[in-house]
């Protein structure tokens, strides 16, 4: 088993996670406004991107560099890896590809506890990522631990590029925001991902 093999009722059960349904969990976090350069390729990459219409093209064309702007907002204290092998615990099923994994350190060259963010890329269905997005989170609260260095809260993003839907695990409680959110405002996007960076959300 690995993460794309969970659906969110099997990654529930597997981990005893309690779920909180909230509708605008993040809606009341304060926008971050993008940088021009930003705007600019959202402008040319989101119409090529929904052309295309795969899960490839709207995670290098969109979500790429949505996450590449938090990390220049955040003067590089994070940092960004994508499409990483992350095996955390065979026997769990927690092992796989991860698409996106900010870390709150900021060394580039290896994957560094702590995992703050996942973020897992779907062609359109963003509740079919919602399992293998818990699993991720889970599997990043093992690895904190793991290295020493444990946070109270890890989050997840399931995104078609286009369309955002978040979540928080704390402890054994999982939230998921009903609530989701589109990239024509990209300043609450990276409000909420900036949010998460700092345990605030």
């Amino acid at each position: 088993m690995s993460y794309s093999n969970f659906t969110l009722p099997a990654a529930r059960a597997a981990f005893e996670l309690e779920e909180v349904d909230t509708a605008g969990l993040f809606s009341d976090i304060e926008p971050v406004a993008p940088s021009e350069l930003l705007i600019s390729l959202l402008a040319r990459n989101i119409p090529l991107a929904t052309a295309i219409g795969t899960e490839k093209a709207k995670s290098e064309l969109i979500v790429a560099h949505v996450l590449v702007e938090l990390r220049e907002q955040l003067d590089h204290r994070v940092s960004l890896f994508s499409g990483i092998d992350f095996n955390v615990d065979d026997e769990s099923g927690l092992t796989g590809v991860c698409d996106f994994v900010i870390s709150l350190s900021p060394v580039q060259f290896d994957l560094q506890a702590p995992i703050i963010v996942l973020v897992e890329a779907k062609n359109d269905n963003l509740e079919v990522g919602l399992g293998q997005c818990v699993a991720e989170m889970v599997a990043a609260q093992y690895f904190n631990v793991e290295h020493g260095n444990d946070i109270p809260r890890v989050y997840g993003a399931t995104t078609s590029g286009t369309e955002w839907r978040f979540l928080k695990l704390e402890g054994k409680k999982l939230d998921i925001d009903m609530l989701p959110y589109q990239i024509e405002r990209c300043d609450k996007v990276l409000g909420i991902l900036a949010s998460m960076v700092a345990q605030k959300a």
